[in-house]
């Protein structure tokens, strides 16, 4: 397959379930090996991934909901707990801050480096996913269930969440995309 292929696959999973059609330990491989290949800025190495399986899932997203206070449906909730698992993203800020120390003239530039690079892994490893049968969606309920999210897998002060992937067996496909005039958005000049 190759890689358009593969991002034209790459498609928002709302209805998942349990059933993965690979084990957890190639799901495991998969994102070490898009954790390790996934470049970013002067080689730092800020993202950070914490996978969420089994009864981890169901209790991440209790948690989740509980955060909330009951202000998010407890079936939109339900949707992303009903999944196998889900990737966290974070980036480390200790990282970034030591190469703003470092490399001066750069420092603001750090964390908005940590975050394209954090957006490239999490499209990668979601595109993986997908090359795996796997399907998956990408939430953003940060900061809100942050110190919900620390507490439950003990991630260090300095790490920033920025997004959560559940993923699971594909119950349903999404509805086709629509078509539209990509020259509004590219531009060649010749």
């Amino acid at each position: 397959m190759s890689i358009i292929e593969s991002i034209s696959k790459r498609r928002t999973y709302y209805q998942i379930n349990k059933e993965l059609p690979v084990s957890t330990d190639k799901i495991k491989e998969v994102v070490a090996q898009a954790t390790e290949l996934v470049p970013d800025a002067f080689n730092m190495k800020s993202a950070r991934v914490v996978l969420a399986l089994g009864a981890k899932q169901d209790e991440l997203w209790d948690a989740i909901y509980d955060a909330f206070g009951g202000k998010v449906a407890r079936e939109k909730i339900d949707g992303f707990k009903a999944g196998a698992g889900t990737v966290l993203y974070f980036y480390d800020e200790d990282v970034v801050k030591s190469l703003q120390e470092k490399f001066p003239l750069y420092a603001p530039n750090f964390p908005v480096w940590a975050n394209q690079a954090n957006g490239m892994l999490q499209f990668t490893i979601w595109t993986a996913l997908r090359e795996l049968g796997v399907g998956a969606n990408l939430q953003h309920y940060n900061p809100v269930i942050d110190d919900a999210v620390k507490k439950l897998f003990d991630v260090p002060a300095s790490w920033k969440l920025i997004a959560q992937m559940p993923f699971g067996g594909i119950v349903a496909e999404p509805d086709a995309k629509e078509k539209e005039d990509i020259s509004v958005r590219v531009k060649v000049h010749e």
